[in-house]
């Protein structure tokens, strides 16, 4: 049971690789707001998609942010840092919860049949 449960977290662990890259190579397509369509099952691979996306969203925004205070555009520097933190924060909090989601893959690999 451990080793099927193992699987599946490594095939969901693998799909998000596949998104990450995906993001990576996309990070110059503007985003689009999602169609109203009906909700899919819940998955925790759904969940962490959707956290990366966020985390990606909002290090978008930052930066975007900062070029128009950078290009004098914008006098808002204090809601450039602020939303350069959060960034900040949303991705240390993302890769904790990665770290911790890894660290149980590796208990359940090692426990006993």
């Amino acid at each position: 049971m451990g080793y099927e449960l193992a699987s599946l977290i490594n095939a969901d662990l693998a799909m998000l690789k596949v998104d990450a890259r995906s993001l990576a190579a996309d990070a110059m397509a503007p985003v689009q707001p999602p169609l109203a369509t009906a909700q899919p099952a819940l998955s925790f691979a759904n969940s962490m998609r959707d956290a990366l996306h966020a985390v990606d969203d909002k290090d978008r925004m930052a930066a975007d942010r900062m070029a128009e205070v950078d290009s004098g555009r914008s006098d808002d520097l204090v809601g450039a840092m602020l939303a350069s933190q959060e960034a900040s924060l949303s991705f240390s909090m993302l890769l904790q919860v990665r770290n911790k989601v890894m660290g149980a893959v590796e208990d359940l690999i090692k426990l006993p049949l």
